[in-house]
């Protein structure tokens, strides 16, 4: 039976895109757990992050991984902080195969300094607040990861064809 195949990792390390276009290539269903709950509160997160702080977010975020993990044979791209939450930690890691995808700080900072969908960017200096994010979350997605793929400047269909041949190789 085909396993989930679930991707932790900072914000603007490629979740979504790759997970979308590895979906398309497996032929499996693709979802983004931000994008669940934007669908179902009708607001965006920013928005929900103004009305209802981030802990409000979080206790959503974990519903969503909680329901999204339960399905079978998936491809799952969470939020670059649902990693901070042990229950979700514990979802992901006993109900899919993760893939913590993982970029340098500098080319973060490129992907999403400017980018105004992401709350916790939202300071005079996103690189320094990238930088104390992933001091705490990286060693967390370490502790999760099944594998470790680095999606620095490396094309996406790279990126894509690689996880596909590891999908091969562990038959997920």
């Amino acid at each position: 039976m085909a396993q989930n195949i679930i991707f932790v990792g900072p914000m603007g390390a490629g979740k979504t895109t790759i997970g979308k276009q590895l979906a398309r290539q497996l032929g499996r269903t693709f979802y983004d757990s931000d994008r669940v709950i934007e669908e179902r509160t009708g607001a965006n997160i920013p928005l929900i992050f103004e009305l209802e702080g981030e802990a409000g977010f979080r206790r959503r975020e974990k519903m969503i991984i909680s329901e999204l993990t339960q399905m079978q044979n998936i491809i799952l791209a969470t939020g670059g902080g649902a990693i901070l939450d042990p229950e979700n930690r514990d979802q992901i890691t006993r109900q899919g195969f993760v893939v913590y995808l993982n970029a340098p700080l500098k080319q973060l900072v490129n992907r999403t300094g400017k980018d105004k969908s992401r709350p916790l960017l939202q300071t005079a200096d996103p690189h320094k607040k990238l930088e104390e994010i992933l001091a705490i979350r990286d060693p967390l997605y370490r502790e999760v990861a099944d594998e470790i793929i680095e999606t620095d400047s490396s094309p996406v269909r790279n990126v894509v064809k690689k996880l596909a041949e590891l999908a091969t190789q562990h038959n997920l």
